[in-house]
């Protein structure tokens, strides 16, 4: 028993407790809970778990310290959490691992040692982020280059676990491949000789079921160029060949039957890669039977680029694209080559400029200034491309919303879909001027994702503009902290002269 321990008697009250409490869910009625009940209840159920992993976390720092598989012949921690618990092999490994970034080691004097993922660990204990997160983002900060500073280190952890607090592991992976290109923009990506070498497309032979198999490489540029293609056309319902009333062509075409393509796009069970394919297969034809792929001759860049001045004038970093993707800036600057230039003009918050139109429908130089502007969706955790979305009216049209810049912003098929007045649906404003981003457009969430309706916004096609704010306040923090620490330290001698005058005073 845990009582007969020193210290054991209040852990041995708490497991009893929570015993008695798990027992009692078990037996609970759940029939009658209501369904805003039932959603509180999975809720707060789930942060009791994600606390409940830091209590483990902290179990298996005793048991390492005080050198408890050892005593009891076990090989390692894992291999004890394995006999004991009756776990697998990977569960006690993903354990271990979470405890080792996350949990509070010692020193051999006894003091607290630096966490691994302070924030990380913080967001654990909240209960608000679950093991998943925390290796998402372990993963990402493992791969972080060691030329890379601890400043910027530091703010990335933090980056990663806010945005944790709020989306998906999957999510958070996302997020931090992105943040990756912007700590370290050349130094992982090959070279051009490199990217040369290893690029092609390898067409296999074509087998019985004259299926013929693909596999290789794209250059950035190939990429860049194929994604607004796929784009294009691509979308759900579209040049569907199981489909004999699927409209095919360009999805932008003013002659297609918009309510067609939404009942074909309800009726189309193709998996992304397979209207990928069909898309593809289209893009083809077209080049080949009259050399125009939509409104443009031949096969032009139709990539959009974003790229600050910084990038331009040093010609170093990374660019992304409408599409999503990530190109190098000497690469982006070829394409530039052979693509009509857009300039973009941008207030000091990296909003546009107003650009208002008296029509629904936003006009091409809205687009271009919005996809410039936001880069794709703007709901907090989606990663859709620009290239994917539509314009959103942020004040809806039906409700007097100008078709006006300032009341517009992307949101892709999906997320816009969940814009609405009912049940589990969400609403949109644009963030006032007193608050952290002025001018974005925030996401208020429905009570069954957070209770307290926070407003957020996405930084997920922003990460640049994210890390350099972040890391600019986390210097300025750690310098204000310097000078009080020096301001003390020059005050204390004079404080301790003063006392021990003072002591010989009669």
């Amino acid at each position: 028993m845990l009582s007969n321990s020193v210290g054991g008697e209040i852990v041995e009250a708490r497991l009893t407790a929570l015993d008695a409490i798990v027992d009692g869910l078990l037996d609970d009625d759940m029939t009658g809970l209501s369904r805003d009940n039932l959603v509180e209840f999975f809720q707060r159920f789930e942060t009791v778990l994600r606390k409940a992993t830091a209590v483990g976390h902290r179990a298996i720092v005793e048991a390492v310290e005080r050198r408890v598989p050892e005593d009891l012949g076990c090989r390692s921690i894992n291999d004890f959490l394995v006999g004991t618990l009756r776990i697998s092999g990977a569960d006690a490994a993903r354990r271990v691992k979470g405890a080792r970034k996350v949990g509070t080691w010692h020193a051999a004097d006894g003091g607290e040692m630096d966490q691994e993922l302070p924030t990380t660990a913080a967001a654990l204990r909240d209960g608000a982020i679950g093991p998943d997160h925390v290796a998402a983002v372990a993963k990402t900060i493992r791969k972080v280059p060691r030329m890379v500073g601890f400043d910027e280190i530091s703010v990335a952890e933090k980056i990663l676990a806010d945005a944790a607090r709020s989306v998906t592991p999957e999510e958070v992976a996302k997020i931090g491949a992105h943040l990756l290109a912007y700590l370290n923009p050349d130094g992982d990506v090959p070279d051009e000789k490199e990217r040369t070498r290893r690029r092609g497309l390898r067409i296999g032979k074509q087998g019985a079921d004259l299926m013929t198999p693909i596999s290789g490489l794209l250059d950035p540029e190939a990429r860049a160029l194929l994604e607004p293609v796929l784009a294009k056309l691509a979308r759900p319902g579209m040049n569907n060949p199981d489909d004999p009333e699927s409209p095919s062509g360009d999805v932008e075409s003013e002659s297609l039957d918009r309510d067609a393509l939404a009942k074909a796009a309800a009726r189309d069970t193709r998996t992304a890669v397979q209207r990928n394919h069909d898309a593809l297969k289209v893009a083809l034809r077209h080049v080949l039977s009259s050399g125009v792929l939509g409104s443009h001759r031949g096969l032009p860049v139709t990539a959009i680029l974003t790229m600050s001045v910084t990038q331009l004038e040093h010609e170093t970093g990374v660019v992304s694209t409408a599409s999503g993707g990530l190109v190098p800036i000497r690469d982006a600057l070829r394409m530039a080559e052979n693509a009509h230039p857009v300039l973009a003009i941008f207030d000091h918050h990296g909003r546009p400029l107003h650009l208002g139109r008296a029509k629904r429908l936003a006009s091409a130089d809205q687009r271009l200034a919005l996809i410039a502007a936001s880069g794709g969706c703007t709901r907090p955790g989606c990663d859709a491309p620009a290239t994917l979305t539509a314009v959103h009216h942020i004040i809806e049209w039906r409700d007097g919303g100008p078709t006006d810049i300032t009341n517009e912003d992307l949101a892709c098929d999906g997320c816009h879909a969940l814009v609405h007045d009912g049940p589990g649906g969400w609403e949109t404003r644009v963030a006032s001027a007193d608050t952290e981003y002025p001018g974005r457009t925030e996401w208020i969430p429905p009570p069954h994702i957070d209770p307290e309706q926070k407003p957020r916004v996405n930084h997920r096609h922003h990460l640049g503009d994210l890390l350099s704010a972040a890391l600019a306040h986390y210097r300025a923090r750690r310098e204000a902290e310097r000078r009080e620490h020096r301001r003390r330290w020059q005050r204390e001698p004079a404080d301790s002269a003063d006392s021990a005058d003072s002591a010989d005073d009669p």
